[in-house]
């Protein structure tokens, strides 16, 4: 895996970009001197966790036959308050999924992706704790 920064003003906003060109902006907030010119890093590892968890819950309710029509996340996330390092101490994701759905697989898929297979979750496991949720929207 490559990344490559690039600076973008003369302040924190940065442009990171993979071997594949893909690309995300990230920035500082106002209070240390950014714009919010893009999400901040340690948003950026919260929707991290989400992007891997979804990969994770779509492969397994498609190997499972269910008519997933949509997904959408909610992450939460605290840190520590005043620590130098701030860590995240607890984050949360709320699963809606719509299309006709057996819940007991959804209820797999969602507790496979965060308590085994999503690589993000399991390296913030190791100073938040992560919980999740999960509803289905029948369409």
């Amino acid at each position: 895996m490559k990344i490559e920064l690039n600076r973008l003003n003369d302040g924190f906003w940065m442009e990171a970009v993979n071997e594949g060109g893909n690309k995300v902006q990230m920035d500082a907030s106002p209070e240390t001197g950014g714009h919010n010119q893009g999400m901040r890093p340690m948003q950026l590892l919260i929707a991290a966790m989400g992007g891997c968890s979804s990969i994770d819950v779509i492969s397994i309710l498609k190997k499972q036959k269910q008519d997933l029509k949509d997904i959408q996340i909610t992450l939460t996330a605290e840190r520590e308050k005043d620590a130098v390092p701030s860590l995240f101490t607890e984050v949360h994701a709320h699963f809606k999924l719509y299309g006709n759905l057996d819940e007991d697989k959804v209820n797999k898929a969602v507790s496979l992706s965060l308590d085994k297979y999503c690589s993000v979750a399991k390296t913030l496991e190791k100073t938040a704790k992560i919980t999740y949720s999960y509803e289905i929207v029948n369409s």
